[in-house]
């Protein structure tokens, strides 16, 4: 009996391990194919590929629309030819310690004139005492004279410092400002400079650019950025010349509020002021707001086709006040640009490049 009650035992116990087996099996290959469906599921289309080196976004009509993807098809224009050039805002920290060590210099110098001409009147007193019948000893004499001596000394010492400052100013930042610098009482393009109200821009011209020179005011920007124009005023000359660019340099005022000092600068005469060149291009303008900037370069999004995106360079040798003016190479005439929404083209771009990565 007790042996029959065990081979039941036994052979149920091996069934249900067996139905176990059996369900774990085929769970697994169904679980596979679940997880492959999920994965087709979430998978995102393809929408960024290259053609003959230039990246290319594809976007669905609707998605264009979705996201407020407008073009504008460009149209020749003509380009007054202007100076280009590059600056910097200089950092008058310098300045304006040499400044106050002048001042200080000077301050000293005054004390030992003062110092100078008492003392020269106690010696000539001491003199005239001592050679009346010696109402005076000598040794007070030699004493009034060293004083005397001493404070010529002092004086001396003191002007030659100041000297020494005030021709250091104007070696490094010219007469005109080593002329304020040196004076207490400063005109109100100085006293700005001084109060950071404004910046000190150093401009370099081409060598062959000397017309220009007269010119009061230039427009300014940071360098790769789509800031409007500052306008800048001619202060004076500068004495030394830009390390990176090779041309005559002078210094420019402009206000302070978007500029820091170190910051480059790309300036551009004002057309107007101009007036000696009355050559015109043409070409395309580029609107600013087509513009995205990446790894250092400007580029725009020209539209081909109804769905596809090309991503192109443009130079920017030739700023305008809207934008960028080009000659029409691998952009032309009514090409259709993207001029709302590049910024967004440019990050679908992006989430493809993170796409990759992650898969390698």
């Amino acid at each position: 009996m007790n042996k029959k009650f065990t081979l039941v035992i036994a052979a149920q116990t091996a069934l249900i391990i067996l139905l176990f087996w059996v369900l774990v099996h085929y769970a697994k290959d169904e679980y596979h194919a679940y997880n492959e469906a999920q994965e087709e599921e979430v998978a995102t289309p393809n929408r960024v590929n290259t053609n003959k080196g230039s990246t290319v976004v594809l976007l669905s009509t609707e998605a264009q629309v979705q996201s407020d993807i407008k073009t504008t098809p460009l149209q020749t224009s003509e380009h007054q030819s202007t100076l280009n050039t590059l600056g910097t805002v200089i950092n008058i920290d310098t300045l304006i310690e040499l400044r106050t060590r002048y001042l200080n210099a000077k301050a000293n110098a005054n004390i030992a004139h003062a110092a100078l001409t008492s003392s020269q009147q106690e010696f000539k007193r001491m003199q005239q005492l001592n050679q009346d019948n010696k109402n005076v000893s000598d040794q007070v004499l030699l004493n009034a004279q060293a004083i005397y001596k001493s404070d010529q000394a002092k004086l001396e010492a003191a002007e030659t410092e100041a000297k020494n400052i005030r021709d250091n100013i104007r070696q490094n930042w010219g007469d005109t400002l080593a002329a304020n610098a040196t004076n207490e009482i400063n005109n109100e393009e100085f006293k700005k400079l001084l109060s950071h109200q404004n910046v000190l821009i150093l401009v370099s011209f081409p060598l062959n650019a000397s017309s220009h020179k007269a010119n009061k005011n230039i427009n300014i920007y940071p360098t790769g950025t789509s800031i409007n124009y500052t306008k800048a005023t001619l202060f004076s000359e500068a004495p030394l010349a830009n390390q990176t660019i090779q041309g005559v340099t002078y210094y420019y005022t402009a206000a302070s509020e978007k500029l820091r000092a170190g910051m480059r600068l790309t300036v551009q005469m004002d057309e107007d002021a101009n007036h000696k060149s009355n050559s015109k291009e043409t070409g395309l303008l580029i609107p600013n707001t087509a513009v995205v900037w990446y790894g250092g370069k400007a580029w725009v999004y020209k539209k081909d086709g109804k769905e596809n995106f090309i991503r192109l360079p443009i130079s920017t040798e030739q700023p305008s006040k809207d934008g960028w003016f080009i000659k029409p190479l691998i952009i032309q005439t009514n090409d259709e640009i993207v001029t709302s929404g590049a910024q967004l083209l440019l990050s679908e771009e992006f989430k493809y490049q993170i796409k990759n990565e992650n898969e390698d």
